[in-house]
């Protein structure tokens, strides 16, 4: 019996390319010039200069365009029916808005059927697919009841590997009168219906939603159901959230735009990575989040999208790059390996955000010679190309 593998590829001539290793090249972002990478079925084989590239099966000319990891997108919202635009153009033309916000999205969702979900969640990650994002986590979060929530994050989990249980979105509109026992459902039959298909369990720890002891109380259950934790974090004003993270191992605190000095160290002195979601503050007119004191003090930051219908409605990662250079305090080196890197750091994964040997073979090609053309030409289209578990879309 003979065996055949899966032809090799070889992309040539790419300007710059980010490897995200700085074994293989200069500086942080280990770039390399007018470098190649070999494709080995879903797998990177080789990552080094163009005139060294070995002979391959197929060779594709990069012509000159940069080259980098695919974004890695840690925190979205895709599982939901509906949108609200009438809530965001009235915020943005300064008119009172007394709709339900999250809850109308939550009615809307709750009323969907699944085939509708399901094309839902499908489009969104094509539209972030075509501008260059190869790893997207999906929270559930817009059902709050047990047969909704699981729903959604079976629903999630036909699309990515990274689901979210998001049941501590917000308190119930079914329990608004008993928030303490809506606790109880989240942490018991919520959460038994759930785990079993999703990775992660993350709360919305902020005023409004859920307080410091009910946040505990939901990610500890989800710690003990094997679900490692995320949080919703310090996104409206200072709080516990952050602190909590850290103290609970959280992969990742997400949104941290209102950070103590205390807040930052323990960042820093963490593995829990801080996630900037620059959309909602874009959406929002809200205050941006500062990058500069948890790049300073050594925190790990990603960058993410917060792709939802209320208050972040983008599946652009070159649109939050460019956000955080221009109003975040971040170069553009810092940002694109925060949206890529970092994504990956936040989901605790060592085979996507880098361009090595052994990785997955997700990356993509800019109409552009250099990646600080993100940034540079904000709202441009420059993603020309993209391989996707090393098959070119």
């Amino acid at each position: 019996m003979t065996t055949t593998s899966a032809p090799t590829t070889a992309i040539t001539h790419i300007a710059q390319l980010v490897t995200n290793d700085p074994s293989l090249g200069e500086g942080p972002l280990g770039l390399i010039q007018d470098a190649a990478v070999v494709i080995d079925g879903d797998r990177i084989a080789w990552v080094g200069p163009s005139s060294k590239a070995p002979a391959t099966d197929n060779a594709v000319d990069a012509a000159g365009r940069a080259g980098l990891p695919g974004f890695v997108d840690s925190h979205s919202h895709l599982v939901f029916a509906g949108d609200r635009t009438e809530e965001f153009n009235a915020r943005m033309s300064g008119r009172p808005y007394s709709a339900g916000g999250i809850r109308t999205t939550v009615a809307a969702t709750r009323a969907a059927a699944d085939d509708a979900l399901h094309a839902n969640v499908a489009r969104y990650l094509a539209e972030g697919l075509r501008q260059g994002t190869t790893t997207q986590e999906i929270k559930s979060g817009y059902g709050l009841t047990v047969e909704d929530e699981a729903r959604a994050v079976r629903i999630a989990a036909a699309h990515t590997d990274e689901v979210t249980f998001l049941g501590a979105h917000i308190v119930s509109p079914d329990y608004a009168d008993d928030p303490a026992g809506y606790v109880e459902l989240v942490t018991g039959p919520m959460l038994d219906a759930c785990a079993p298909h999703a990775r992660w369990v993350d709360v919305f720890c902020e005023r409004g939603a859920f307080d410091g002891d009910q946040a505990r109380a939901i990610l500890t259950a989800g710690q003990a159901k094997g679900l490692v934790p995320r949080v919703h974090a310090n996104q409206l004003g200072h709080g516990p959230g952050v602190q909590l993270a850290v103290e609970l191992g959280a992969a990742s605190a997400d949104h941290c735009t209102h950070l103590t000095y205390a807040d930052i160290d323990a960042l820093a002195q963490s593995d829990t990575v801080a996630t900037l979601l620059p959309g909602a503050e874009f959406s929002t007119r809200a205050k941006w989040p500062d990058a500069r004191p948890l790049l300073d003090a050594g925190a790990t930051v990603a960058l993410s999208t917060d792709c939802n219908p209320g208050s972040s409605f983008t599946s652009s990662m070159p649109f939050c790059i460019a956000l955080a250079v221009r109003d975040m305090g971040m170069t553009p080196d810092e940002a694109v390996w925060a949206a890529t890197a970092g994504g990956a750091r936040a989901l605790r994964r060592e085979d996507v955000g880098r361009i090595a040997p052994g990785a997955r073979a997700d990356l993509l090609l800019l109409d552009a010679p250099s990646h600080v053309h993100l940034a540079y030409r904000p709202g441009v289209p420059l993603v020309t190309d993209v391989w996707h578990k090393g098959v070119r879309l």
